[in-house]
């Protein structure tokens, strides 16, 4: 049995592994990191925990405290190997690689041995191209869906902050917001995998927040996965 930590920007997701299959979950927002040491009073005892952060020092403190503080031991899964399970990190500097994406990366290679686009769908939007033969080709850094709605709110005088709905043809502001943003994130995806296709025969996994709003609005093979940065952290200490 392991407990998965994945501390993302704007939440910190967390699941339980009985070493068949995921049980219970659950997340909570990151700038509520302090928290994390009461909902750990409900997890198995005597059970290790696999995490990774890219929201700070003071987030991975919190999880270290709560590590600490029940006697479980911690493994922080980080970015700066050159290989691992599978995966080559080909990035200029491996360490600065985030390592949510390092992990998810490494949960896609585990769920195929093909070509993967690995798309997490969070505060930001990442798009990374894992070829067949395990290598991190390059990927892509966009500012998520919320990220990318709330910005036209923030910077522009006559955009409301209000929930739409996609629309092929948007007759409404809202709609209009919506729409623009999540062809802007499907359009990002969509290119990269062109570029991957145009190589090889490749499929998109999507994973995150905003995977349910963005994945149907995309033009390519793709499966929804739920739990895949965890996945990855399972793999490490597996």
């Amino acid at each position: 049995m392991i407990i998965a930590i994945d501390a993302g920007n704007s939440r910190i997701k967390w699941g339980i592994h009985d070493g068949s299959a995921w049980g219970a979950g659950g997340d909570l927002p990151t700038e509520d990191a302090g928290r994390l040491d009461g909902i750990a009073e409900r997890w198995p005892s005597a059970v290790d925990v696999v995490a990774c952060c890219v929201a700070g020092r003071p987030v991975e403190a919190a999880i270290e405290a709560t590590a600490a503080a029940s006697g479980r031991r911690l493994h922080w899964v980080r970015s700066g190997a050159s290989s691992a399970h599978g995966v080559r990190n080909a990035y200029e500097r491996p360490e600065r690689l985030g390592s949510d994406r390092w992990a998810a990366m490494i949960g896609a290679r585990a769920k195929t041995s093909g070509a993967c686009l690995v798309v997490c769908a969070g505060t930001a939007t990442t798009v990374d191209w894992l070829d067949a033969a395990g290598d991190f080709r390059g990927g892509l850094i966009l500012p998520g869906l919320r990220l990318m709605c709330a910005a036209l709110a923030k910077n522009t005088a006559q955009l409301p902050d209000a929930e739409g709905e996609y629309r092929d043809e948007p007759r409404n502001t809202t709609d209009a917001i919506i729409s623009g943003c999540l062809h802007a994130q499907a359009g990002a995806i969509e290119r990269m995998f062109a570029r991957a296709s145009a190589e090889e025969d490749v499929f998109c996994l999507v994973t995150g927040g905003a995977a349910y709003r963005i994945a149907p609005c995309l033009g390519i093979p793709f499966r929804l996965e739920e739990r895949l940065v965890l996945d990855g952290l399972l793999r490490c200490v597996s």
